[in-house]
């Protein structure tokens, strides 16, 4: 087998993992990669600064539904890239970050731009590697876009010193198969637990389904549509849940929490049942809710176990795949009748209708929900939105409209200023050729 340079191979593990485009900057620890990258087909985007790399990659991401890809030097690169790696974790957003490192004679000694950037980012990665030998690389590479990608969706960072990426590797991509010990996502839920939600929601009068992020991450869309519809239970969303379920559709009761709806929070305060299906219930959606702890019996339905019971006690829990989980609900008995309850929904939303204010107290000034509105009217039936962080992204999440092929994007978790612009670039890319 003829010796391959280790930087080559890294690249080489990447086309074998589609990657289309890195988003990256430079500096002395990365240049063996950035040399490769001569004869490399993946297209390397040139950021404007490294914290604003993962962006790129988490918007990519989303928009493509792939893993995205940020490079950033050892030191202070790495540790520019801490903001958007955490923004990514709190998003459930797949994206793989590769870190230059000093030499591995040199770790640990305070050497110069050198950072432990694996133990700084453990709190809000899924996994990470710091890689001692260049042979290692196919088998990480792999295990790195798995694990980023499957379960509950997240970042991934790799760690590589400068010499390893100078080492001659024999060894081709061989590495396939994946069983990483203690990491199985599981994505059926339990048929007792299944069973007993079916229980649930057939005696329940007044249910309703909670969507969170999870739905839009599992690709669930289809299969909430299809199980709302058929048992006739309103839909309301997260911030993070927006585009699971379609605006314009009759079942849909907006969005819940601090800076939802007036509506939406009467609405869900007012059920028997909640149905919850990828949404963590922090604390800006639950703020305005009162009743769920005593009154209310609550399903909550996630690929992440550690998520269920954290911030709401939970009735029935099921583990397991949205999508999964959903497809098998559709195909059981649980249909009841609701049309009083939904006759209800209609009053409270009569009662609390959506309000966008008076005019502006100056000719010159813009009232920035009919801006959102307006919006929503002129643009295309495809069109992708991402919000910033500031009441720009509480605009344009309860006034822009989000029906037909429409996605909005936006850093709902950690609430990351300066997201909107280089995760918009991402998804740009994600979309060149396309119309």
């Amino acid at each position: 087998m003829i010796p391959l340079l280790a930087s080559k191979l890294i690249l080489k593990c990447l086309e074998r993992e589609n990657v289309e485009f890195v988003f990256g900057y430079p500096g002395g620890a990365l240049l063996p990669l950035y040399e490769a990258f001569r004869t490399s087909p993946i297209k390397h985007i040139l950021v404007r600064n490294e914290q604003t790399a993962p962006h790129y990659a988490s918007g990519y991401a989303r928009e493509s539904g792939r893993v995205g890809v940020c490079l950033a030097t050892s030191g202070p690169g790495a540790t520019n890239l801490v903001t958007g790696i955490a923004t990514a974790y709190l998003d459930s957003i797949p994206i793989v970050a590769i870190t230059g490192q000093v030499d591995r004679a040199l770790i640990g000694t305070d050497a110069f731009q050198e950072a432990d950037i694996t133990g700084a980012t453990a709190p809000f990665t899924k996994h990470s590697y710091l890689v001692q030998n260049a042979a290692d690389i196919p088998r990480i590479i792999r295990e790195a876009f798995h694990i980023a990608s499957t379960g509950r969706p997240g970042p991934v960072l790799i760690d590589i010193p400068r010499d390893v990426q100078l080492e001659n590797v024999k060894t081709g991509l061989t590495y396939d198969k994946i069983d990483i010990m203690g990491y199985k996502p599981n994505l059926n839920g339990h048929s007792g637990q299944i069973k007993r939600a079916i229980k649930k929601i057939k005696e329940a009068t007044k249910p309703v389904i909670y969507a969170g992020g999870g739905v839009v991450l599992g690709n669930a869309e289809t299969e909430l549509l299809a199980f709302a519809e058929k048992n006739n239970i309103p839909v309301i969303t997260s911030l993070m849940g927006i585009g699971g379920f379609p605006e314009d559709h009759p079942l849909y009761c907006g969005i819940v929490g601090s800076h939802g709806y007036k509506y939406s929070n009467v609405v869900m305060n007012g059920a028997d049942l909640i149905i919850n299906i990828g949404a963590r219930m922090s604390n800006r959606a639950t703020s305005q809710l009162t009743k769920f702890e005593k009154d209310t019996d609550f399903v909550h339905i996630d690929i992440d176990p550690a998520e269920i019971g954290k911030n709401m006690e939970t009735n029935i829990p099921i583990v397991g795949d949205a999508k999964t989980v959903l497809s098998e609900l559709v195909q059981k008995d649980t249909v009841g009748d609701h049309a009083g309850w939904l006759a209800e929904i209609e009053t409270i939303r009569s009662e609390n209708p959506l309000v966008y204010d008076a005019d502006p107290p100056c000719s010159d000034l813009i009232n920035p929900k009919i801006l959102f509105k307006d919006m929503s009217e002129m643009t295309s039936d495809n069109a992708t939105v991402v919000g910033d962080v500031g009441l720009n992204q509480i605009w344009s999440a309860l006034y822009y409209r989000i029906i037909k092929n429409r996605r909005y994007y936006t850093s709902g978790g950690l609430g990351t200023m300066g997201y909107s612009i280089p995760a918009a670039c991402g998804i740009r890319f994600c979309n060149l050729g396309q119309t």
